[in-house]
């Protein structure tokens, strides 16, 4: 459920150990370490926490765990969709509430391959962020950079961490504005949506991408991605679309458009890749 979440193999905030997951997190309360064991017989979920942040985590983990989605009204309409439902149907969308968490990676993340954007949010958190509290800080478990941090990371930090000035610029102007941006998780989401893409460099689909993560939202497709079209219209057409053709033939799912988009993700329904892949840009200064 929590894949999502996970910026890449390589997230600092982000450890298994000992059958374990460790999550680093910055909530309102403060830094906080979580750490969860899923006990799939019987359905329950393991939780401890540490640190300032750690009464925050542990009373908001139903939500993250998607307690309130509410899938009423959702049938599927293709055959590719009912299958991926019946091979996952404890999915939930998560809801975390930490929009900075989600939007600033989701910015970093804007139009460079997978490589670039996991490794450039890894090198500002290992640089930038705090150590988690607790035994997680143990284990090598990190917490993203707080607003305030963000925005004193100077321009050479970017560089060096393979972030182009473009997405950085977008990053200080979000972090300028951090404590009306967290609001947005309990606004109405046509009203979050609008606030998000309100700043400069924040467009539909970093917007989405926030809002699947943070804000619950099960309507939020990620509109504008190199791949997501293309891949759910292999899914459910047999050929691949432009987002054109993704508003089409997602009409019917008005409403759960993105648990259409995540569900076929989780069962692996992708196209075939078999022309050249996008190539990683060689211009940054990147420190490793």
């Amino acid at each position: 459920m929590w894949g999502p979440l996970r910026r890449g193999a390589g997230d600092p905030c982000w450890v298994v150990s000992g059958g374990a997951l460790w999550r680093g997190l910055r909530t309102p309360e403060g830094s906080a370490t979580l750490r969860v064991v899923a006990h799939a017989s019987d359905g329950l979920v393991e939780a401890h926490a540490w640190g300032a942040g750690a009464d925050w985590v542990l009373g908001h983990l139903p939500l993250m765990l998607g307690a309130e989605d509410d899938a009423e009204g959702f049938v599927p309409h293709h055959d590719r969709v009912a299958l991926a439902l019946r091979r996952h149907p404890g999915w939930r969308v998560p809801r975390t509430t930490l929009v900075m968490e989600s939007l600033v990676p989701a910015v970093v993340e804007q139009k460079v391959t997978g490589q670039e954007a996991f490794g450039g949010w890894g090198r500002i958190v290992r640089r930038f962020g705090d150590l988690a509290p607790g035994p997680g800080g143990a284990l090598g478990v990190r917490v993203p950079p707080s607003a305030e941090q963000l925005a004193a990371i100077p321009s050479w930090g970017w560089l060096r961490a393979g972030v182009s000035p473009q997405r950085s610029d977008t990053v200080a102007r979000v972090a300028r504005v951090a404590g009306r941006l967290e609001e947005t998780s309990g606004m109405p989401l046509p009203q979050a949506r609008r606030r998000l893409v309100s700043i400069p460099g924040v467009g539909v689909w970093t917007a989405a991408e926030t809002a699947q993560r943070a804000l619950g939202d099960a309507d939020a497709v990620s509109f504008g991605d190199y791949h997501v079209a293309a891949n759910i219209g292999w899914a459910l057409t047999g050929r691949p679309m432009d987002d054109h053709g993704l508003v089409e033939v997602l009409r019917p799912y008005a409403g759960h458009r993105y648990r259409v988009q995540r569900l076929l993700q989780l069962d692996g329904a992708l196209r075939p890749r078999r022309g050249p892949r996008m190539a990683p840009r060689g211009h940054l200064p990147v420190a490793r």
